[in-house]
C-alpha cells in the first residue's frame, strides 16, 4: 500500500519539475522533443564496443539539469530502475559473458540506457507530458497517436491510485497476515480491474462535460523562435560532431602527448 502510493508520488514529482519557469522550461517544446530525438538516435548509433566514444554525451543532460534546475539525484534513481532492463538485454543478446568484448559490450549498452533514459527523463521534467504531446502532434504524428499517448499517461496514474486503495482495503480486512495469500490476488486484480474501469468511464464523462474535443490545451503557449532554432542546431551539431569524432580518444591523445 505504502509503496503504490509512494511511487505515484515519486513520478507525479517529474509533472512538478516541469512547471518551473527557467529559460529551459520556456523553449518550445518542439525544439526539446527534436533535440531528445537527436540525442537518442546519435547515441544508439554508436558501435557497440565504442565506450569511450560516449562519455562526451554526459555533457547535455548534465547541462539541462543545470539549467533547468533539476534534481539530479531524483533523475538517477529513475535511470537506475532501469537498468536492471538493460542487464536482462545484455544477457539475452551476449549469452555467456566470457566471450571476447562481452564485458566492453556489456558497459556500452549500460551506459547507452543510462544516457537515453536520463534524456527522456529530462525532456518530461523541463516539458511536462502534456506539453510533448502537443509537440509531436505539432511536428505530424497522428492526432489519435497523441491523444491516446496522453490518456495513457493521465490513466497511469488512475491505475496506480485504484491499486492502492484496493491494497490499502485488503490489509485492513485481512487481520495480520490471514487472506494475504496468493488466491486472494485472483480476486484482488479483478477488483482494480473493474475500480479502474469505471473511474477512467467517470473522468471521461467530466471531460466531456467540459467541451473537450481533442484538442490540447498547454499549460502555457510558446512559439518556435530564434532561441529554439539556435537550441536546436547548437545541440544537434554538437551530437553529430561527438558522433563523428571520438572525443574522448582525441583528448586522451592530447594530454598522453603532453605528459610525454
Amino acid at each position: 500500500m505504502a509503496s503504490i502510493g509512494g511511487a505515484v508520488k515519486d513520478f507525479r514529482q517529474l509533472d512538478l519539475m516541469a512547471t518551473g519557469n527557467t529559460g529551459v522550461h520556456r523553449l518550445d517544446a518542439r525544439a526539446k522533443v527534436l533535440v531528445t530525438l537527436v540525442f537518442i538516435l546519435t547515441v544508439v548509433s554508436l558501435g557497440k564496443y565504442e565506450l569511450a566514444a560516449l562519455f562526451p554525451f554526459f555533457l547535455y543532460p548534465a547541462v539541462l539539469m543545470a539549467l533547468g534546475n533539476l534534481s539530479a539525484r531524483y533523475i538517477a534513481r529513475k535511470v537506475v530502475v532501469v537498468l536492471p532492463f538493460a542487464l536482462m538485454v545484455v544477457l539475452v543478446r551476449l549469452g555467456p559473458l566470457g566471450i571476447s568484448g562481452g564485458w566492453l559490450s556489456c558497459a556500452s549498452i549500460l551506459v547507452r540506457a543510462t544516457l537515453t533514459v536520463g534524456a527522456a527523463l529530462i525532456l518530461v521534467g523541463t516539458t511536462g507530458f502534456p506539453a510533448i504531446c502537443q509537440a509531436l502532434d505539432q511536428l505530424g504524428l497522428p492526432r489519435i497517436f497523441t491523444v491516446q499517448l496522453l490518456f495513457l499517461y493521465r490513466y497511469l496514474f488512475v491505475l496506480t491510485e485504484e491499486g492502492g486503495r484496493t491494497a490499502r482495503a485488503r490489509e485492513l480486512r485481512a487481520f495480520g497476515n490471514k487472506g494475504l495469500g496468493w488466491r486472494s490476488y485472483g480476486s484482488l486484480i479483478s477488483h482494480l480491474l473493474l475500480r479502474t474501469w469505471l473511474r477512467a468511464e467517470r473522468i471521461h464523462l467530466a471531460m466531456l462535460a467540459r467541451g473537450f474535443s481533442g484538442e490540447f490545451h498547454p499549460r502555457r503557449t510558446t512559439r518556435f523562435g530564434g532561441r529554439e532554432l539556435l537550441f536546436l542546431a547548437g545541440w544537434s551539431g554538437l551530437f553529430l560532431l561527438f558522433r563523428l569524432v571520438n572525443v574522448s580518444q582525441f583528448l586522451g591523445s592530447i594530454v598522453t602527448g603532453v605528459l610525454g
